[in-house]
């Protein structure tokens, strides 16, 4: 773990500032001068960091306040010894807002109240809704947002038109099955929290056949693991996804794929696969695939999504920015992050596969037909519902990603897991949930 005071200013980054001039960032404001510094915490690096720190080094050129970023993959280990050292930082970004809810339980985190007129503008009154993470006070902002109900597929291996309602998909998938081509990509390994991708189907099923006010109660907890709605979910899964045929490879390769690579059959010379559900996130993991021609995927002509059949509703998640400390050039920042300006910048890379929560990031801003159809979703008139095992306590959350493995492994043992996990939600004391609101 390297200390703060070893990380370099943000301004030292010539390379990429002169990308930041490159992509038209308004310099509007870069007569004012405040000076001091404010340090960041975030997830991101490699790739991800450098788009990140492109954000950063806007705000440097427009108010000289100083950036000292940190970016790293233990993001919770880091911010737990930066605490307990005294040393926080001024502003972090989390990639779960259950972790984030935790911090302003322990009265860690700063409220946001100066910023709300700005971000209820900016975002619109559903997603600031979210952003509250149940807590009548805003606390966060959301750097930027994926969409998690979709499905991927190949134009040219399902043309025509695309399933609309949950019997539709079934009817696909069976004949697919039927056909010899398992008509699911799906990977469930991501160390130490492998699993995740199974909730993501367990949430969608959930929200789309009960509905977005039964979704809430069971990410909030009220709602039984062996209840009916529940229980049947993982049923839909299990008779659309999780049976003999339905996986490209089995369960076995299930488990032992990576998230990252599990679309690969998806651009195999006859497709190993039809169809895949993950997160637009995954974008970037097929950038850097190959089509049977050697070159990257082509959005729109070797991959594209339908979105999760069912009335109109989706499953979000979303990076969001806390304040550990009240300062003015803290705020500065938080109030940055809330503007146009500075939520074009990462969806305007190339490379990236970054999505703005705001309307007010138009569609110019995204470089090709597909993440303008994500974009589009994420800030539509459609109902968006926070990804619930992003909600859920961590006890809960971790039982959850392990059903799902042992699930995948032997579906036979459904109702004995559902137990398992009823008895999880029963001990995980009342105070650690979240009730956010959902498709509100």
């Amino acid at each position: 773990m390297s200390s703060r005071s070893s990380r370099a200013p943000l301004r030292h980054r010539l390379a990429v500032l002169a990308a930041v001039f490159l992509l038209g960032v308004s310099t509007a404001c870069s007569s004012t001068s405040d000076g001091g510094s404010v340090s960041v915490l975030a997830s991101w690096t490699g790739a991800e960091g450098d788009a990140f720190h492109q954000v950063l080094l806007a705000f440097e050129h427009e108010t000289h306040i100083t950036i000292d970023y940190q970016g790293t993959r233990a993001l919770d280990q880091v911010l737990a010894a930066d605490l307990q050292r005294g040393t926080a930082p001024d502003v972090a970004v989390l990639p779960s807002p259950g972790s984030l809810a935790d911090y302003v339980r322990r009265h860690e985190l700063q409220p946001l109240g100066f910023l709300e007129p700005q971000a209820e503008d900016f975002y619109g009154k559903q997603w600031v809704n979210l952003q509250r993470v149940g807590e009548p006070q805003l606390y966060s902002v959301a750097v930027k947002a994926d969409l998690k109900s979709e499905i991927w597929y190949h134009p040219s291996a399902l043309p025509g038109a695309k399933p609309a309602t949950w019997p539709q998909l079934l009817s696909l998938a069976q004949r697919q099955s039927a056909s010899g081509t398992a008509p699911w990509c799906l990977g469930l390994s991501a160390p130490p929290v492998s699993g995740w991708p199974g909730t993501d189907w367990i949430e969608d099923i959930l929200l789309h056949s009960a509905g977005p006010a039964v979704y809430r109660q069971w990410a909030a907890g009220t709602l039984p693991w062996t209840s009916p709605q529940v229980r049947q979910a993982w049923l839909d899964w299990g008779a659309l996804v999780v049976h003999p045929g339905g996986i490209d490879g089995g369960a076995t390769a299930a488990l032992l794929t990576d998230f990252g690579d599990a679309g690969r059959p998806l651009f195999a010379s006859p497709p190993g696969c039809l169809m895949e559900h993950e997160g637009s996130f995954v974008m970037s993991s097929y950038q850097a695939m190959r089509t049977g021609t050697g070159q990257a995927p082509r959005p729109g002509t070797d991959y594209d999504f339908f979105r999760f059949p069912g009335p109109p509703v989706s499953v979000v998640s979303a990076d969001l920015a806390g304040m550990f400390h009240d300062t003015p050039q803290s705020r500065r920042l938080m109030q940055f992050l809330v503007t146009p300006a500075a939520q074009r910048i990462w969806p305007g890379i190339a490379s990236a596969s970054a999505f703005s929560a705001s309307a007010k990031v138009g569609p110019e801003a995204y470089g090709d037909p597909v993440k303008r159809k994500v974009a589009a979703a994420l800030t539509g008139p459609s109902q968006v519902c926070f990804d619930a095992s992003d909600l859920m306590p961590a006890a809960m959350t971790g039982a959850f990603y392990r059903a799902v493995l042992e699930y995948v492994n032997d579906p036979g043992q459904l109702d004995t897991l559902l137990s398992r996990l009823e008895d999880t939600r029963r001990a995980v004391p009342r105070g650690e949930w979240l009730d956010v609101p959902c498709g509100q």
